[in-house]
């Protein structure tokens, strides 16, 4: 059944073999590792983040919406849970990212790998088209803004267009200003803030439980 290329959910459901059975029967042969590979990237591609367009949305339309979204992100979430680009964006949005749920999904830093990491994660884990994805400057009066966004572009991998209008800071400390400043990378919608919000819910407890290393 394995070599079929059933999942070990699959399998589990059709003989009531324990899934951390099956991990210890499996999880050193190479044909079902790669069998593993080849279900989370087809479940991957199937089950690609959806963006709604929430400003057609009002009302109770709008909770049966958001509630839509966190049901479509605990589906996807079983396929996701492995894969560890999506984990580490995860991760990133819990320590840095902007939670109100009113707001689009937000993440500032001064650190241009860890936000390069972040838009891997929005466009590899959630297959957010990369016209999607927007970002602005934070500078300062005496860093050229062209040069600090150009910076910014480079690192983050996003294009040029990409960024929005840059802000300048003043009459903050000179000590504590940054040489490139400070980007903000952002994806306007709050559909995809319910989906980041039920996962960071989801994530910490699945990684404290025995039963998720029993199946890697």
């Amino acid at each position: 059944m394995r070599k079929l290329g059933m999942s070990y959910k699959e399998i589990k459901s059709a003989l009531n073999v324990p899934r951390s059975t099956l991990s210890d029967w499996f999880n050193k042969r190479e044909w079902s590792d790669e069998i593993k590979k080849r279900l989370i990237a087809s479940a991957q591609k199937d089950h690609a983040i959806r963006l709604v367009d929430l400003n057609k949305v009002r009302g109770q339309h709008l909770a049966r919406t958001y509630e839509s979204a966190r049901e479509e992100a605990r589906k996807e979430f079983e396929f996701l849970k492995y894969d560890p680009l999506f984990i580490s964006g995860i991760m990133l949005y819990w320590s840095g990212g902007v939670e109100s749920p009113k707001q689009g999904v937000k993440l500032t830093s001064s650190n241009p790998e860890m936000l390069r990491l972040y838009v891997e994660f929005l466009s590899g884990s959630c297959h957010i088209p990369i016209e999607r994805i927007r970002a602005y400057v934070l500078t300062y009066p005496e860093i050229e803004e062209k040069t600090s966004r150009a910076y910014w572009s480079q690192k983050t991998g996003l294009p040029w267009e990409q960024f929005t209008k840059s802000s300048v800071a003043v009459g903050r400390q000179s000590k504590r200003r940054l040489r490139w400043g400070i980007c903000t990378v952002s994806v306007s919608s709050t559909y995809l803030k319910q989906k980041i919000l039920e996962w960071i819910k989801l994530l910490p407890k699945e990684l404290l439980s025995k039963e998720y290393y029993a199946n890697m």
